[in-house]
């Protein structure tokens, strides 16, 4: 069952940064992430209800807390640096990098989880890395005197590394609770992080500016994104980490069909041949 739980994250993940992207064309967004972090906050303690675990929260050990709460804030920063990448590039480019964290994800998972590594994983990566290398123009990477152009290849790769960071802290902090229940642990750190940088940069004026077609997309983000996530750390509690972050990833398909769809977003020969390369990669990975 976790793989189908695995396969359902991969796809509300996937709409989730078309929807995303649709909501931040004019809107801040810090405040984009703290917005859709209210719905995820929302849809996660109502699964806590729903399912009964609320109970299990008095149970909780102060190491299990701690990973939760660690956990929260790698998603919260993860979150706001891919939302500000999303609204400076284009999904297609921006969506391989943040996935490309499977990379690391495996090697950290190999030190800390001690989930081991073969040949097979260690060719996947290969194919992920080059993939994900051949999807950025060189171009992108420097940054015009007129457009910062650059800047959102910063802000994916950093995304990337928070992701690799919560799926690794997030594995730790959901031994012996339920998923759900850690979840909605996690989503409170990250709304209370998104709303605090809201403030910090002094954001919070443009909340009621923010158009109301804007804003529903905003909002079925926060939905897709609340599935997703429980969908992946039910998977994630059951299969391991090194199996389940790569079939999620695979939500980059979703996405580039989508975007393709919507914002009429083309593939170059070269980025085709780099998401194919990380597909396969990916698909290995998965089956190993």
């Amino acid at each position: 069952m976790w793989m189908l739980y695995a396969v359902g994250s991969s796809f509300f993940a996937g709409i989730t940064a078309i929807l995303a992207k649709c909501g931040i064309r004019k809107t801040d967004s810090n405040v984009a992430t703290a917005i859709r972090t209210v719905i995820v906050w929302l849809f996660s303690w109502l699964m806590v209800l729903i399912t009964g675990t609320g109970g299990g929260i008095r149970q909780i050990d102060s190491r299990t807390f701690l990973f939760l709460v660690l956990s929260g804030l790698a998603t919260g920063a993860s979150w706001l640096c891919y939302f500000h990448a999303l609204q400076k590039g284009d999904i297609n480019k921006v969506v391989p990098i943040d996935k490309s964290s499977t990379v690391l994800t495996i090697l950290l998972a190999l030190i800390f989880l001690r989930e081991g590594i073969s040949g097979a994983k260690i060719v996947s990566l290969l194919l992920i890395g080059g993939g994900t290398l051949l999807m950025i123009n060189k171009k992108d990477i420097k940054t015009d005197d007129r457009k910062e152009s650059g800047s959102w290849v910063v802000y994916a790769v950093l995304s990337a590394v928070f992701a690799s960071l919560t799926a690794i802290l997030g594995k730790i902090g959901i031994s012996g609770i339920d998923s759900n229940l850690g979840t909605a642990i996690r989503t409170t750190v990250v709304l209370l992080m998104a709303w605090m940088m809201v403030f910090f940069t002094g954001k919070q004026g443009e909340i009621r500016k923010t158009e109301k077609k804007e804003l529903l997309f905003i909002c079925l983000s926060g939905l897709a994104t609340g599935a997703s996530w429980l969908c992946y750390y039910r998977a994630l509690q059951d299969g391991p980490a090194s199996v389940v972050v790569p079939v999620d990833k695979l939500s980059m398909l979703v996405t580039i069909a989508f975007s393709w769809f919507v914002f009429h977003e083309r593939l170059t020969k070269k980025a085709a041949a780099g998401a194919a390369l990380i597909t396969f990669g990916t698909v290995l990975l998965a089956v190993v």
